[in-house]
């Protein structure tokens, strides 16, 4: 679904060409910025820059700032890991949304995936799985970017331990992962790949035209 804004002209734009205009700064598009952030968590999109638009108006007007919408983009931008988005948006927060116990809650969250302790990210996602309910495609996007860790890390790994890192996953679920990485099972291990071959040896050869040379000579006598 497309969401619509209509200007002071009578103009009606696209969201995404209203977030190109001076127009973004509007509070009067706040609800349906806000709407749209609720899209992209029940429809699982994304769109960073509406996001960041909807902390800006916070900024400039905090009456108007909604903690449950702060929490939506928050986690949106986790599924959007190893890219820096949570970073931008946590820049954008005022004292009353990082003071909120939530909030700290999901910045200790991006802290521990920055981490790449993947193991404590899911126990903690266990421990309050109120909060992901409403964020469509959350655990799978984390998975992604644990696949993605693992994948240019690994030459091969425990099976169990893989189990862990992807949050303690069925057989099938698992099975899944690997088939999508193009990974084998090889008994209890799963072979990523071969790191070796990702990594050679450059050769850099410089070549000094005798004329670039000259100056450089004649200053040292």
């Amino acid at each position: 679904m497309v969401h619509y804004i209509k200007m002071e002209d009578g103009k009606v734009l696209p969201i995404q060409e209203m977030l190109k205009s001076i127009e973004r700064y509007n509070p009067e598009h706040l609800k349906i910025i806000e709407a749209y952030v609720e899209e992209q968590a029940s429809a699982n999109l994304y769109d960073l820059e509406a996001n960041l638009a909807c902390l800006k108006l916070y900024q400039f007007n905090p009456p108007l700032m909604n903690l449950d919408i702060t929490y939506t983009i928050l986690l949106k931008s986790l599924t959007n890991f190893p890219h820096t988005d949570f970073v931008l948006c946590k820049c954008l927060l005022l004292s009353a949304q990082t003071n909120d116990d939530t909030v700290k809650e999901i910045i200790y969250l991006a802290d521990i995936l920055e981490q790449c302790d993947f193991a404590l990210f899911w126990s903690r996602v266990q421990q309050q799985k109120e909060i992901f309910k409403k964020i469509n495609g959350f655990y799978d996007s984390i998975r992604k970017f644990v696949c993605h860790v693992v994948g240019i890390t690994f030459q091969a790994i425990d099976r169990k331990y893989l189990v862990r890192l992807l949050g303690d996953i069925d057989d099938n679920a698992m099975r899944g992962w690997i088939k999508k990485n193009g990974w084998k099972e090889d008994g209890q291990f799963v072979v990523i790949a071969n790191q070796e071959g990702n990594i050679k040896t450059k050769h850099i050869t410089e070549k000094i035209e005798f004329e670039n040379l000259a100056p450089l000579m004649a200053n040292c006598l």
